[in-house]
This record gives structure tokens, sequence and C-alpha cells, in this order.
């Protein structure tokens, strides 16, 4: 039924909404382990996924390149090759829906939320070596042997090569320019992503290493890229000794023979001059480059294909400088992710520096621990309490027992309009409430003090009249000096103010 272009567009959009639910859902829902947070990042990165995918589809059908969608719409209000004819369109239309319910007649709606929420519930699947714990540490071993057998590396233990495999820097420049510490280098990248990507999946990379490379770029341009000065203040500029050997410290074949197979062969090779051989031949082909310029070499040094250059080392220097150039930009990359990395690479070293001291029987039990203390925590916070008379929560987390509910009676409410119709469960509370802010502040908005005479008075009416009351009352008990303030005469005789002031009048005073 939803073969037509507009009901893809219709189930596309709707997808793209039950996955933004589902995303601010998960993250709604805090995460009771590392594992758990690590599930979580990685269904909320499968879900982005699928609406980025999603969109796109809908991207091409919104383009319309085919003109499938404007032919559709056309169809739907009735336009055909020999005119307009609404109700011919209408009743294919529901021909259509007919034929397809006669065809499947068991056919149901079925509910597209539940299907969403087992996404949910979903436990990704994420592939992680036994030493890295499920993310926890890193696992260079493959990459720490490659480095203590090279020519660049030196022979350190694993919890030294930890402090530094982040400080390519420090590696001579010579040593760089080598395919051996280029595909080191590469392999050591790949993983460090690799790794980052299954540890931190919400992460984009994409746009890390993008405004990497344009600070790259400006710092490469100004010879400030660490480890790649040089004398000229460019980095674009490679001086010829990183090209080829300078002949000049050395007089004879033999001590030529001393560098070393792989590096006369990247010399011969970069001169475009055959790279086989014994190590003596090839010492012997460029030590002829010493006091003969190499456009002046009888062809037979030449490899197949190779051209005599015009000067000797120069069409080296832009190839060699865009060499150096990838391998700086991979040194950057590298510093860059074991600055992301800090944590993992610390927390990596502790372990490894831990194991040391320990035994294998001591290690396989302390995984165990680590293991099953896991699992009981995880298992405490997804056990669901089983309180179906909605008691109240005590101070363990847990309902209290049923006889406390009912001795406080906290099964009775009492709501309190002066309060804002606010509601309270239990005699206790209610008559608590009388003395807190709440209550206070809904008194002193009616002009009214908070006094003993209004407790249990709940009503705003009932409150206004008793303050009237109160306000009469005191009006009859009032003072006046007239009947109350008193006087005495010369014999002692105690008259009101009244009396005594008539009295005088009349002189018997």
């Amino acid at each position: 039924m939803s073969s037509t272009l507009l009901e893809v567009t219709r189930a596309s959009h709707e997808e793209i909404e039950r996955l933004e639910r589902l995303i601010v859902k998960d993250m709604q829902n805090e995460p009771a382990s590392s594992k758990d947070r690590l599930f979580q990042s990685h269904r909320v990165r499968d879900m982005i996924d699928t609406i980025t995918t999603t969109t796109e589809k809908l991207i091409d059908i919104y383009e319309d390149k085919d003109n499938a969608r404007k032919d559709e719409i056309a169809a739907l209000g009735g336009q055909t090759a020999t005119g307009t004819n609404v109700f011919s369109a209408f009743y294919d239309r529901l021909k259509e829906i007919r034929e397809y319910h006669r065809k499947h007649p068991a056919a149901r709606v079925v509910d597209a939320n539940e299907e969403y929420e087992e996404l949910l519930k979903e436990e990704p699947r994420i592939e992680f070596r036994g030493e890295e714990a499920f993310g926890r540490y890193l696992d260079l071993h493959e990459l720490y042997n490659d480095y203590i057998n090279s020519k660049f590396g030196e022979p350190i233990e694993y919890s030294a090569y930890l402090d530094v495999f982040s400080e390519p820097h420090k590696i001579p420049r010579k040593s760089k320019l080598t395919r051996q510490y280029r595909e080191y280098l590469e392999n050591l990248l790949e993983y460090l992503i690799y790794f980052f990507e299954r540890t931190e999946p919400l992460q984009d990379l994409n746009r890390i290493f993008s405004k990497l490379s344009t600070d790259f770029e400006e710092r490469w341009s100004n010879g400030m890229v660490e480890g790649w000065e040089n004398d000229n203040g460019e980095n674009g500029n490679v001086p010829t000794q990183h090209a080829v050997i300078d002949l000049d410290y050395y007089s004879t074949v033999e001590e030529l023979m001393e560098v070393g197979p792989e590096m006369l062969k990247e010399a011969l090779g970069a001169l475009g001059l055959k790279t086989g051989g014994t190590v003596l031949q090839r010492s012997e082909r460029l030590f002829l480059t010493k006091h003969t310029p190499v456009e002046q070499l009888d062809r037979k040094h030449f490899a197949k294909g190779s051209h005599r250059p015009e000067q000797n080392a120069a069409p080296v220097a832009p190839k060699e400088a865009d060499n150096s150039k990838e391998i700086a930009l991979l040194e950057a990359k590298l510093r860059k992710m074991c600055e992301l990395l800090h944590e993992t690479i610390v927390r990596t070293k502790e372990n490894v520096e831990k194991k040391q001291a320990l035994t294998y029987e001591e290690m396989e039990a302390e995984r165990e621990e680590e293991e099953v203390q896991a699992d009981t925590e995880s298992d405490d916070d997804e056990q669901q309490i089983y309180n179906p008379l909605k008691l109240p929560m005590g101070w363990d987390g847990k309902p209290i027992p049923y006889w406390l509910y009912k001795l406080h009676g906290l099964g009775q409410e009492f709501k309190c309009e002066i309060c804002g119709n606010h509601s309270y469960w239990g005699r206790r509370a209610f008559e608590r409430h009388f003395k807190e802010w709440r209550h206070q502040h809904g008194m002193r908005c009616l002009g009214i003090p908070n006094t003993k005479n209004f407790n249990e008075i709940t009503s705003i009416k009932e409150a206004k009249i008793l303050w009237e009351r109160i306000q009469e009352r005191q009006g009859l008990n009032k003072w006046r000096p007239d009947l109350e303030e008193e006087y005495e005469d010369k014999e002692g005789n105690i008259y009101n103010k009244k009396t005594y002031t008539d009295l005088q009048r009349q002189g018997l005073i």
C-alpha cells in the first residue's frame, strides 16, 4: 500500500520524527554503568545514521530529477493525456485499494511504536579485545612491537612506550622520512580512531579533523609545526640532505656501505637510479654521483622509465616536501587523538603498572571480581520495586509498611483552599502545614494575620468571615477613655473621667 512516492515521503518523515523522539527519550535516562552508557551512545549513533540516510532519500525525492513526484501529483488530480478526469482517478485508486484488501484479507495495522520502543532495549554489538576491557584500556602491544623493532624506535618497556608514542616530534626528522615510519604512524592513527569511534560514537571526528587541517595548513606555511622547523623558516622547503644522502661526509664506498641497504635504496630511488643489487653495488652506484653530475651518468645506471634530472636532487625536493607535509599532518592528528584519549591512556598505564606487580591468578581473580561487581550494580539498578498500593517511599528507597501507612492515616486527603487547593496526606502533615510557608503566603495575600485563631480553617470564605468577627469583637473591647480613665479627688474618692468632669463643672468638687 506504500508503493506511491507520496506515501514513501510521508512514511520517511514519520520515521524521522519517531527516531528523534526515541533519541530524546533514551538520552533522558541516566545510564547505571559505563557499559550502559556505551550501549546508549551506540543506540543513539545508529538512530542518527538512520535519520541521515532517510533524509538523503527525501532530498532525492524532493529534487525530483525524473519528474516522478510531479507526475504522481498530477495523476492524483485526474490529469491524463486526454484531459482532466478527477472521478476516474478516484475510482481507479479505490479499485486498487479494494483489490489489495481482497488479496490480503488478514492484513492488520501494525503499531510502529512497539517496534521502535524495542530499539531502546537493544544492546548493540561492540567488538573489543580482551586487553581493552570493554573500552577501559588501550591495546597497543602490536604497535609497541613495531616501534621497538624499527630504526626510529628504541628498546623500552611497554609502560614507557605509553608515554612516548604520543610524542612523535621527539623522533629525529631523518628517521621520519621512511616508509617504515609512515606505515607505523598510519597504523597507530587508524587504531586510535577505531578505538575512539567505539568508545565515543557521538563525537564527530570529521569536524574535529577538518578544523585541525585548517590550523595545520596555516602553521605549516609559517614553519611553526612542532618537530618540522628548519633553517629557512618554511616547512615546504626541505633541505637536500633529507632528500638524498650527503656524500660529502663519505670518502670511500666502504664508509657509504655503513648507511644500510634501505637508506641506499631510498637515495638511489630519489635520484632515479637503479635500486637493486647488493649493498656494495648500491654504494658504488650512489658514490658515482659524488664527483659526476647525475645528468652526465651513463644511461645504464638509471631505472626503467626514469628521466635524467637537470641538476642533482632538484626533482626530489617537491616530492619530498609533499611527503614531509603528509607525515607532519599524520603526527598532528595523532597528537589530537592522544588529547581526546588522555584519560584512557593514563588509565591504561596505571593498569599496566598494577599488572606487573600481580601474578596471573591474582589478575584473573581481579578481572572476575570486576565483572561480578558490574553485573551486580546493573541488576540492582534495573530491578523494579513492587508497589501495587502506591505506598510512600521510606528512607531506604522502599515502600513503608502498610500498618505504618494506616497508623498515620496517610490514606486521608486534606485539601486547603488557602494553599491553592494543595493536598496534604495524613492528619499530621495537615496540622503541620498551618505553620509552613505555603499557608502563610496564602494568608498574607488575603491580608489576614496567620494566628492560632485560624487553625483548621482551610476555606477562604470562612477565614474572611472569622477575621470580620474578630475585628468587631475588638471594637467592643476598645479602650474608652471617658468611661475607663479614672480620677481621684482630695478626699480619695475615685471617679471615671466623665463623672469627675460633671462634678467639677457643678462646683461640687
